[in-house]
């Protein structure tokens, strides 16, 4: 009976670092193919520093992906809220690490224009069409309120390129986006008003083209 536990538990064991090792190897290639992508909107003409890139965007995914496993590991085996204070604190220090050191690696390969296209690869894109966005919606704004439009997104961008899911990146643009509003509200610009009147106008074009 103890022979067939121990073989039971042995192939148990087995399977599980098959599995383990299977959903690793298959997000090795998930990353691998999302950092290709990413690059690829650099049109580098040099092979060779295109899989060095790549292979350092690749690398800062699973970075993330290892630091956000610790922390939720971690995070099990504690219930004192001071305690799981010091750990987010330590969690959010080791990511600004970590984010450093991407930035100071991609900046051996890449110019600073490059290096801003790396990162709104890894955020869908979301800073450049919300400028735009708010741009179109509000034609009228100074140059002071488009650099501070611009400066909250670019904040919200760093935030983001270190989230650990699709949703937590453009959670950090949503709370800036609130930050955005509030400070245009505070510029005398009814936010509701202009809003309604965009989209209104971009019924009418899209009506227009039919």
């Amino acid at each position: 009976m103890k022979t067939f536990l121990f073989f039971g538990l042995t192939v148990f064991v087995c399977l599980t670092n098959a599995l383990a090792q299977a959903e690793d190897r298959n997000y090795q290639q998930v990353i691998a193919q999302r950092a290709d992508k990413i690059v690829a909107a650099l049109a580098l003409t040099d092979s060779t520093q295109f899989k060095r890139v790549s292979t350092l965007v690749a690398q800062q995914y699973q970075d993330l992906n290892h630091l956000y496993e610790q922390h939720k590991t971690a995070k099990k085996g504690i219930s004192e809220p001071d305690k799981i204070k010091e750990l987010e604190a330590e969690t959010n220090r080791q990511l600004s690490q970590l984010h450093l050191q991407y930035l100071a690696q991609l900046s051996k390969e890449l110019s600073s224009v490059q290096i801003e296209k790396i990162k709104d690869g890894m955020t869908y894109g979301v800073l450049p069409k919300t400028y735009r966005a708010y741009q179109e919606m509000l034609p009228d704004l100074t140059q002071v309120q488009k650099a501070q439009i611009l400066s909250y997104l670019t904040e919200a961008r760093e935030h983001a390129m270190d989230a650990e899911s699709s949703e937590k990146k453009h959670a950090w643009f949503g709370k800036y986006k609130g930050k955005i509003n509030n400070y245009l509200s505070a510029q005398g610009i009814d936010m509701k008003k202009e809003s309604q009147e965009w989209e209104k106008r971009i019924k009418e074009a899209q009506a227009a083209k039919k």
